[in-house]
């Protein structure tokens, strides 16, 4: 399995993905279900995102976004090739993922929403903890991105503060990743 930080070369696999998408949210019956393709090109060409590969094979990917002036960074987008899963690949894409978020944003606290009690669990594993919607971002532009969910009316009925999503957040800025930040620049002075 390769894991690596996607670059804008890897948009040639940019349609797969957004297929993948669509049908993993018609499958599960929820989520959301359309990613712009050009939304996910910039992810590339930006190095915000983790993209993966078994036997030269697309297997996965998933992508960060930040909010409030880089105080809050999302890893959305996860997702496996069907044919890939239940081997362990979300697990580690998502691992990389956290990774590259806590190493390029470390004052940020890391969140996501999600009905997936797999990436939930992944969620736990890695430290998160589950909050209210309110501990969350509050910026528009993130929860624009539920609008193509099939429970958006539900969010917005409840001024954003419930739907049938799970918050969880990351916000140990103490741990390896804010160290290791903290020593490579004291080793530039």
């Amino acid at each position: 399995m390769l894991l690596r930080v996607a670059h804008a070369a890897d948009a040639q696999y940019v349609d797969t993905l957004c297929q993948w998408y669509e049908e993993s949210a018609k499958s599960r019956g929820v989520g959301i279900a359309k990613r712009d393709p050009n939304y996910l090109k910039k992810k590339m060409e930006r190095g915000d995102s983790i993209i993966a590969f078994l036997d030269e094979q697309l297997a996965g990917f998933c992508y960060i976004e930040t909010f409030e002036d880089n105080k809050f960074v999302v890893n959305s987008g996860l997702i496996v090739n069907t044919e890939l899963r239940k081997e362990g690949l979300g697990r580690a894409i998502k691992h990389r993922v956290f990774e590259l978020s806590r190493t390029k944003y470390p004052e940020a606290k890391i969140f996501g929403i999600t009905t997936s009690a797999a990436v939930m669990k992944i969620n736990n594993e890695l430290g998160y903890r589950p909050v209210t919607f309110p501990e969350l971002t509050q910026s528009d532009d993130f929860w624009k991105g539920c609008s193509s969910c099939k429970n958006y009316g539900i969010l917005m009925e409840n001024q954003r503060k419930m739907c049938l999503c799970t918050g969880m957040v990351y916000d140990n800025l103490n741990d390896k990743f804010s160290q290791q930040t903290i020593e490579i620049l004291s080793q530039q002075q």
